[in-house]
């Protein structure tokens, strides 16, 4: 009899615990580098999650050198972390790309930005999940490296994003502003150090804050 008992306890608390874990609004960070975060002790998707609390559950889609556009030399298109950020069917998506995009190879397709960007962010607003979608300006660029420079993501890129934001009604998040006259947040220039990532996450955090409640009380 005690052994039944413990049993069906046992299984209360797994049942308990499946639920607890369905009903956490799941957050995906889809993004280059400075969302994976390599070499970091805590990439900013892992500061959001301390953030937002146990209620969440932020998952890190950032890859390396990869681009916005399709065309760009390393597209996330081609990526398996594309198609499992799209089949986890996320709750919020925060999109931070376009910092390679800036590079002379990829920036000649720049016509072909705002559309491959629109697209990008409807295949996360088509799920079965509706997610809300963010877009994040990208961060300034201190030094010019591998391609990257500062004159394109300030005065093209930062001005693309503005109007997929527009277009696709995602909402933005300033990422660009923060940083500014900040070069000591990064180890090189362009990607953030811990001191870095940990404000970026703040603000993500605020940028997500209201409509995070919104979404839990749904």
């Amino acid at each position: 009899m005690k052994k039944q008992v413990s049993f069906f306890f046992l299984l209360v608390l797994l049942v308990c615990f499946g639920a607890t874990a369905q009903n956490k609004i799941k957050v995906a960070c889809v993004g280059n580098s400075i969302t994976e975060g390599h070499g970091l002790k805590q990439p900013y998707p892992v500061v959001l999650q301390q953030l937002l609390g146990d209620a969440y559950e932020v998952r890190n889609y950032g890859l390396g050198g990869r681009t916005l556009l399709k065309k760009g030399d390393f597209p996330f298109w081609n990526e398996s972390k594309y198609q499992e950020a799209l089949a986890w069917n996320p709750d919020i998506v925060i999109i931070k790309l376009g910092t390679n995009d800036s590079k002379p190879q990829n920036w000649k397709f720049k016509d072909e930005f705002v559309p491959d960007y629109i697209q990008f962010v409807t295949s996360f607003k088509k799920l079965a999940s509706k997610p809300k979608v963010y877009v994040c300006n990208p961060l300034p660029v201190f030094e010019t490296k591998w391609g990257i420079n500062e004159p394109v993501v300030k005065n093209e890129i930062l001005p693309a994003v503005k109007k997929v934001a527009k277009k696709t009604k995602a909402k933005t998040i300033d990422l660009y502003t923060p940083f500014l006259g900040k070069p000591e947040l990064t180890y090189d220039g362009i990607h953030p150090n811990d001191a870095g990532a940990a404000l970026l996450a703040q603000e993500v955090f605020k940028g997500l804050k209201i409509k995070a409640q919104k979404t839990a009380n749904r």
